[in-house]
């Protein structure tokens, strides 16, 4: 139902998960576009999806709306490939904005000069 709208945003939203490394990004959408394709029904288009390891890790079933882009960017092989290198959250608020955030722990990035001589 909402697969053809995703996949229309779908290099946007590639290009945020990469820009989200340096801090969080969002996306407008066009409200009429999701509201011609659901129910009509303004409330609902709402929704929070927290990628792992390249998998959904928390529950989505009840919203078509997040099932479909889950669905859109784990079959692209570009996002697939960004959603296995780190973590994020994607949630939509009631503003119709995708909210991406790269929730990847924040890793070592220097490791300590060795200190040890050698023996």
């Amino acid at each position: 139902m909402y697969t053809h709208i995703w996949n229309k945003y779908l290099p946007v939203i590639r290009i945020l998960l990469k820009k989200s490394a340096t801090g969080n990004q969002t996306l407008d959408l066009n409200r009429i576009d999701f509201e011609r394709a659901g129910s009509g029904r303004k409330a609902g288009y709402k929704f929070n999806i927290e990628f792992e390891d390249g998998k959904v890790t928390n529950v989505i079933s009840g919203s078509d709306l997040a099932s479909h882009l889950s669905i859109v960017m784990l079959e692209d092989a570009g996002t697939k490939q960004i959603l296995k290198d780190n973590n994020y959250s994607v949630s939509l608020n009631t503003r119709f904005q995708l909210l991406i955030k790269n929730t990847t722990p924040a890793a070592k990035t220097e490791t300590p000069a060795k200190e040890t001589s050698a023996e």
